[in-house]
């Protein structure tokens, strides 16, 4: 969304048809194509993504009255036509411009597009597409013109971490909210269709709870007027206030919604795909990929079970080395077996049944 800012953008005029589309046309004839980049590490088992300042259009467009805007956005960039031979190499362009990274595992994650995403298509500014890419990467130090810095995703989706058992958030804050916004129903029929939707994403009154259900919750939360983007994208006071308060640190413009996105996807691609080892150094130990899966997917796994998985999977093994960092008795250091790329086609890590606390 940020693209419509940003310098070098992709233009093009409509073309005429009827009355009703030539209205339209004339009323905003642009398109705008950027890109944005979800950049995705875990260190210290926190799952963190990288940010950059946002310009001041974006800061503005992202107050709702005398608010204090949000200040970062993920890493964006506009489309050179003339010189940007796909759009993957024209991310990787602005990424390393504005934080110095390099990045390695890249794969695209979503297309925006939908009309008034941003507030001045209203007034014939650009309609926004913006194409988001998802890259997973060892967090290192940055730079670059965009005041790089690293954020914990669970910092702007604190709900999604049930490491320590269910998130205070929801029993003290979310629970509450989502219970007026289904007391609010008109209708039967509506009341009971939104119980069981809340109920579902959120494993509530016994329903199970769907780690991969990220995006759901987010978009449940803004239906539900219980995130600072629902008043953002109406221009109106957030209810800062008012009790519950609103849930998460919110990002400009629509950057947490992209990022909910983003941890969605990587959890459910943990199942059938081995992205996890683009997180990890060349060799580690057993329990340092367990807490590097963990960290991402929200929810204490069970050892044994996790490490069944592997050994059937046939996904690591062992280099015969050990680890004297672990303390105590020393752990035996893994690597990723590359052959199994070859051997089955959907080689994920497979997410067996969590560890059971009080709470969950």
């Amino acid at each position: 969304m940020l693209e419509s800012f940003g310098n070098g953008v992709n233009r093009h005029s409509a073309g005429s048809g009827s009355n009703e589309r030539a209205e339209l046309v004339s009323h905003n004839p642009q398109v705008s194509i950027g890109l944005n980049a979800v950049i995705v590490a875990v260190t210290d088992e926190i799952p963190r993504v990288l940010t950059v300042k946002a310009p001041p259009a974006a800061r503005e467009k992202s107050r709702p009255s005398s608010e204090e805007a949000p200040d970062r956005t993920l890493p964006f960039g506009t489309l050179d036509p003339a010189h940007d031979r796909t759009l993957a190499l024209c991310l990787r362009r602005w990424v390393k411009k504005q934080s110095g990274l390099e990045l390695g595992y890249v794969e695209q994650l979503y297309t925006y597009g939908d009309r008034f995403r941003d507030e001045r298509e209203r007034s014939s500014g650009a309609r926004i597409i913006s194409v988001a890419y998802l890259a997973l990467v060892r967090e290192r130090a940055v730079a670059g013109s965009g005041e790089a810095s690293w954020w914990d995703c669970y910092q702007s989706l604190p709900w999604e971490d049930w490491r320590s058992g269910k998130p205070e958030i929801i029993e003290k804050s979310i629970e509450s909210a989502l219970d007026s916004w289904i007391e609010s129903s008109r209708g039967k029929k509506t009341f009971a269709q939104r119980r069981e939707r809340v109920d579902i994403t959120f494993g509530l009154r016994g329903a199970p709870w769907d780690p991969d259900r990220v995006l759901e919750r987010f978009e449940l939360l803004y239906e539900a007027r219980h995130v600072y983007e629902f008043f953002q994208d109406k221009a109106s006071p957030p209810r800062r206030t008012a009790s519950p308060p609103l849930v998460g640190y919110p990002m400009a413009l629509d950057h947490r919604r992209i990022l909910a996105t983003a941890l969605g996807r990587i959890r459910g691609k943990l199942k059938y795909r081995p992205v996890v080892f683009e997180l990890l150094p060349p060799t580690f130990t057993l329990l340092q990929l367990q807490r590097v899966v963990e960290a991402l997917v929200g929810v204490r796994l069970h050892k044994q079970n996790f490490r069944r998985l592997l050994e059937k999977g046939g996904l690591v093994e062992g280099t015969g080395l050990l680890d004297p960092a672990t303390g105590g008795r020393p752990a035996e250091l893994f690597r990723f077996r590359r052959e199994v790329l070859r051997e089955r086609p959907a080689p994920g890590v497979g997410i067996p049944g969590r560890q059971r606390r009080s709470g969950i």
